[in-house]
């Protein structure tokens, strides 16, 4: 999504929505969420800006100490879309933000280049794994097909994937760490998608594609060396995609695996919550998965995270609101406007990304995309 540097206006945090239904049941983990915090501006020297990821780190290690927030960005100082090739980490300990790396725009092991998404994941070892789903132009009507990179500690460049399963790695991975080993989850969103450009007749919109999956990685990391990719198996397909002139690209965009295997997806385009069963074994696809929930206070879900009672924390793309979701019994909790920028319609409209809990399980963290910020919801 792009970012447009403006003022803000009227940030009110308090306003709670409720669905009426459920208004006598507990509402869970976002309730008890009060204070909201700006921890660092994310635009780096370069002018790199539109933060997407966000990633807590599990080790000291290099220049990361635990419990760091790792925050990449998706445009460069132009505001292209796609061309952002910078990671900075925020230390809550000092409050201190610093570059943790800068990749070079172009890079041959990486179809089309970098351009870094919200696909990020530190490593128990130290490794920190991005997504790049590349552009010329910030359009995908010159998007390459994109890679997996593979840093250092120290911020440098080890290691690049491609192949004929990895066509632009988007959204917010879901990870099993067991150090020697690991296992990552993926979505895939660039598979035969045409620039913004090629409208459907009837829609006047980019044409939709049901192309995206979700590819499950398998890591081997031996000590003192860099991950081998050992094996990949796509566990889900048939996702909504498109082009689009304002947000680059829609597609599957929130990961969050369960301790019982089951790998839950969002879906903004269908504005669905759906479930993988047995993703961590299975051998093959399952489609699209069971529906937990469609509609109601989603709207246009992206990332996603667990919060301390099991329930899905889930990021809005057009509107401002977290909203809340138990998977199991597939009700929709709750919803908290955590950004409320009028300059939007609905406020918050395009600002909402990447999501982390924070270590301490009182709150999380997430970025603002219209103010290039790194922010904290705590009790």
């Amino acid at each position: 999504m792009p970012t447009i540097r403006r003022a803000r206006v009227g940030l009110v945090i308090a306003a709670l929505f409720v669905w009426p239904a459920w208004a006598d049941e507990p509402r869970g983990f976002l309730e008890t969420i009060h204070r909201h915090t700006t921890l660092s501006s994310t635009v780096t020297d370069n002018g790199d800006l539109n933060p997407y990821a966000v990633v807590v780190a599990p080790v000291s290690t290099g220049k990361v100490a635990k419990d760091d927030v790792l925050v990449d960005n998706f445009n460069n100082i132009s505001n292209l879309q796609g061309t952002g090739t910078t990671i900075v980490g925020y230390r809550p300990s000092t409050q201190q933000t610093y570059l943790f790396t800068r990749l070079p725009q172009s890079l041959p092991q990486c179809p089309g280049g970098v351009g870094l998404t919200t696909a990020m994941t530190m490593l128990k070892t130290g490794w920190v794994i991005v997504g790049s789903t590349p552009s010329r132009d910030g359009t995908t009507a010159t998007k390459g097909d994109g890679c997996v990179l593979v840093l250092d500690p120290a911020g440098a460049l080890v290691a690049a994937w491609s192949g004929p399963t990895i066509n632009d790695p988007w959204g917010n991975m879901a990870v099993v760490d067991n150090g020697a080993t690991a296992t990552l989850f993926i979505s895939m969103a660039g598979f035969s998608l045409p620039g913004p450009g090629v409208v459907d007749p009837r829609t006047h919109l980019p044409v939709v594609m049901r192309k995206a999956t979700v590819l499950r990685l398998r890591l081997s990391v031996p000590a003192g060396k860099p991950p081998v990719l050992t094996d990949q198996t796509v566990v889900a397909n048939g996702f909504a995609q498109r082009a689009d002139p304002d947000n680059f690209l829609l597609g599957p965009t929130g990961l969050a695996l369960a301790p019982d295997g089951t790998l839950y997806v969002t879906d903004g385009l269908d504005n669905v919550i759906t479930a993988i069963p047995n993703a961590t074994a299975r051998t093959d696809s399952a489609g699209t998965g069971k529906l937990v929930t469609q509609g109601g206070l989603l709207s246009w879900p992206l990332a996603m995270t667990w919060s301390p009672e099991g329930h899905l924390l889930v990021c809005n793309g057009k509107d401002g609101r977290l909203v809340e979701v138990d998977p199991v019994a597939g009700k929709q909790v709750y919803a908290q406007w955590i950004n409320t920028d009028q300059a939007q319609s609905p406020p918050g409209n395009g600002d909402l990304f990447g999501i982390a809990l924070m270590p301490d399980n009182k709150g999380f963290y997430y970025v603002m995309d219209d103010t290039n910020t790194l922010m904290r919801g705590a009790r």
